[in-house]
């Protein structure tokens, strides 16, 4: 049974071919870079995963069931969630606050392992590094500490294919580096990630995989070095005369 298996997805808005024909499979435990110039289809491709928006044709199939027309919250409950790529935390509850509604929102989860919410959210934030953060209110964090309370609203639902939009965006070297290590984590521990992003440096040091959209079709999906290579992938960002992708 393929764990993810998108078979030719389209997406056309009134004049718009967000996404075209896009096809791939994804393996239980992968980590796998979704990258693409501005305006390339990444964001629509997550939220037709996510049951944001509804594909005009194509196929989604996770875990050997189809996902196509279930509510965000089915697909959550399924075992697919997603961070934004802006923060969008409760501004108004506390981090824990935050991350026991995520778990309280996942009934399934909070019954299925004989746990409170309070006690799961502990553990969380525990594993993140936000225990000392847990009483403070979001609009008091850093940006890094807010994209990791992102990620950690995300886990709270048990997911087992974790979609991170642009994590890196707006974050200091440091704060990349912490992040970073936190996927890493995530990963080694077995959970599947798919991980849009434009800072491709930091991207490579941590996908093994990575899928290339161009105004929404797929130009190449490969190990990363024959994607830093790769001619269309070059040129799909920096144009016909352009010879180094790692300046990109």
């Amino acid at each position: 049974m393929q764990f993810l298996e998108v078979n030719k997805l389209c997406k056309y808005f009134v004049g718009l071919r967000a996404i075209e024909d896009a096809s791939f499979r994804l393996e239980k435990g992968e980590i796998v870079g979704l990258v693409g110039p501005n305006g390339a289809g990444k964001t629509t491709l997550f939220n037709l995963l996510t049951g944001f928006l509804n594909p005009t044709k194509g196929e989604i199939d996770f875990r050997g069931e189809t996902i196509l027309g279930l509510k965000p919250h089915e697909i959550v409950k399924k075992g697919i969630s997603k961070t934004f790529q802006i923060p969008k935390p409760f501004h108004s509850l506390s981090c824990f606050e935050n991350i026991v509604v995520s778990v309280i929102a996942n009934l399934k989860t909070a019954k299925g392992k004989g746990r409170g919410a309070e006690e799961k959210a502990r553990d969380i934030m525990e594993v993140l590094g936000l225990r000392e953060k847990s009483e403070m209110l979001p609009g008091a964090l850093t940006q890094g500490d807010l994209k990791i309370l992102e990620v950690a609203k995300s886990l709270a639902t048990e997911p087992e294919l974790l979609l991170l939009d642009e994590p890196f965006a707006g974050l200091s070297v440091s704060e990349i580096g912490q992040l970073t290590s936190i996927i890493q984590d995530l990963h080694q521990n077995g959970l599947t990630i798919i991980i849009i992003e434009h800072k491709l440096r930091e991207l490579m040091k941590i996908v093994k995989r990575v899928i290339v959209l161009n105004f929404g079709v797929k130009i190449a999906d490969g190990i990363p070095e024959e994607i830093t290579s790769n001619r269309k992938v070059i040129e799909a960002y920096l144009g016909s005369g352009g010879s180094s992708f790692a300046s990109a």
